[in-house]
């Protein structure tokens, strides 16, 4: 029976309806388990599915964190064995500069404040006693002369003679002070000079325990990385996020000199190479001006290499030090003749634009403004060569935040991709809950839809549980009813 029949036989629109919903709830009704079954196995399906494929990412995740973990720890022991090496460079040249003449300087010294302790000790001894033949001398004149001129005479020469005699030993003896006096005093400069040289061993002893201090420090922070703690890990996480950053934000100032300099170049190029050349696109003369700043930025990476500031290139680091030093100026050479070629491409440009000037002054007839500007126009030439002729050596630096920028690189792109797999694997497992809880919403609709069949069935089961508990139609309805559940 087809619906236009149906419709012949019932022309009520709502009797027709009423009749084929409750077909339907019927044919709903009979296939509801089968149904029910489908539903909920598709939604498990489904679920199951994305567990899985969150499981994997999860998994994809834990060995990018490890990977991660692994470059950073590398990359923090490689930094931290690079500062434990520059500081025993340094605690080498301060030992083999300042204090290899420490032995010689400690017998110089010792010398020196022996003999001004000698001299010391003579300059502060007392006075010589007579000898004895004074005592006689002096008991001899004690005699009483009786009267008689003739030994009054000789006592009072033996007197005078006595103090001729101390006059002499007096003034011999404070010559002699004066002399060691002198001693001293021309010691002092030796006595500042001694003072100075302690003071400067003193301060590179004092220079070596600091850096003794900072390779203690550094060491422990080298044991925490080679042990491989999170706390190692997590500060050198945020030591690479704040590279990363300070470095994107120096060569975007980089960037910015870069493209200063190709104004600078650009216009003179194309006088040298032609305007109107043409590469796809591109003028020529636009190409030729950043080839030349590319040239000069890898000059100066390869000027860095050579120093040994930057280690991009392991290549020329491992190089002996007589080519390295060749490398180093040869890469100057050209830096310094690619700097001159811009001061001169500037000069050219200012060139051009006087000419222009003068033109288009020509044209409207102002001609003594003209001249009137080109006694000036030295100061805007100077300005322009001489950035024409430093901006290349500035970019030689571009090297250091380079460098600093690709080792942070790696970690920030491994962070942001662990952080991108964790939220898939969240939004896969979530998408798979819903996909389970969707079946069982369905399920509920669909049961909705045929309730009126669904309450048939619990009404005469109540009856029949009731009138027959232990009959096996009853027993199989409550069993499907449950497994439906």
């Amino acid at each position: 029976m087809s619906l236009s029949d149906i419709y012949l036989v019932v022309p009520s629109p709502v009797l027709s309806g009423l009749i084929w919903f409750f077909v339907i709830s019927a044919v709903l009704y009979f296939a509801r388990i089968p149904a029910t079954k489908y539903i909920l196995a598709f939604s498990e399906v489904i679920h199951n599915a994305l567990r899985i494929a969150a499981s994997s990412v999860k998994s994809a995740e834990a060995r990018l964190q490890a990977r991660n973990r692994e470059v950073l720890l590398e990359a923090g022991r490689e930094a931290s064995e690079r500062m434990i090496e520059r500081e025993f460079e340094r605690v080498e040249n301060t030992v083999m500069n300042d204090l290899a003449q420490y032995p010689a300087l400690q017998r110089k010294l010792s010398e020196r404040i022996t003999r001004i302790d000698e001299d010391y000790k003579q300059s502060t001894e007392v006075p010589p006693d007579p000898p004895d033949w004074c005592k006689v001398v002096e008991s001899v004149a004690s005699i009483d002369s009786n009267g008689d001129a003739m030994v009054a005479h000789i006592l009072k020469d033996i007197h005078k003679s006595m103090v001729k005699a101390q006059d002499i030993a007096i003034k011999e003896h404070r010559r002699a002070c004066r002399e060691r006096h002198g001693i001293l005093k021309n010691m002092m400069p030796h006595w500042r000079s001694v003072k100075r040289v302690l003071a400067d061993v003193d301060r590179n002893i004092s220079s070596i325990l600091e850096r003794a201090t900072k390779i203690s420090r550094y060491m422990d922070e080298y044991k925490e990385i080679v042990k491989g703690s999170d706390r190692a890990t997590r500060v050198l996480s945020s030591s690479a996020l704040s590279q990363f950053f300070v470095s994107a934000f120096v060569l975007a100032i980089a960037v910015g000199g870069a493209m200063v300099n190709f104004t600078l170049i650009a216009r003179p190029m194309a006088e040298m190479v032609g305007g109107q050349n043409f590469i796809g696109n591109f003028k020529v003369s636009e190409i030729s001006a950043i080839v030349i700043i590319l040239v000069e930025i890898s000059m100066g990476l390869f000027l860095m290499e050579s120093l040994r500031i930057t280690r991009l290139f392991p290549v020329i680091g491992a190089l002996n030090d007589k080519l390295r030093v060749r490398m180093i100026w040869i890469t100057f050479s050209f830096l310094f003749v690619l700097a001159s070629v811009e001061a001169g491409l500037a000069f050219m440009r200012e060139i051009l634009m006087e000419d222009e000037l003068a033109t288009s002054a020509m044209l409207r007839g102002d001609a003594e403004s003209v001249v009137a500007a080109s006694d000036f126009a030295w100061i805007t030439t100077a300005a322009q060569m001489g950035m024409g002729f430093i901006l290349p050596f500035a970019l030689v630096f571009v090297a250091i935040p380079l460098e600093t920028f690709v080792h942070s690189t790696r970690t920030v792109v491994g962070i942001v991709a662990a952080a991108f797999l964790r939220a898939v694997a969240f939004v896969l497992r979530f998408v798979g809950n819903i996909a389970r809880y969707s079946g069982k919403i369905v399920v509920n609709l669909y049961d909705l839809v045929i309730f009126g069949p669904l309450w048939l069935e619990t009404t005469i089961t109540k009856r029949l549980s009731g009138s027959n508990r232990g009959s096996p139609v009853t027993h199989t309805v409550n069993s499907e009813y449950r497994e439906i559940a």
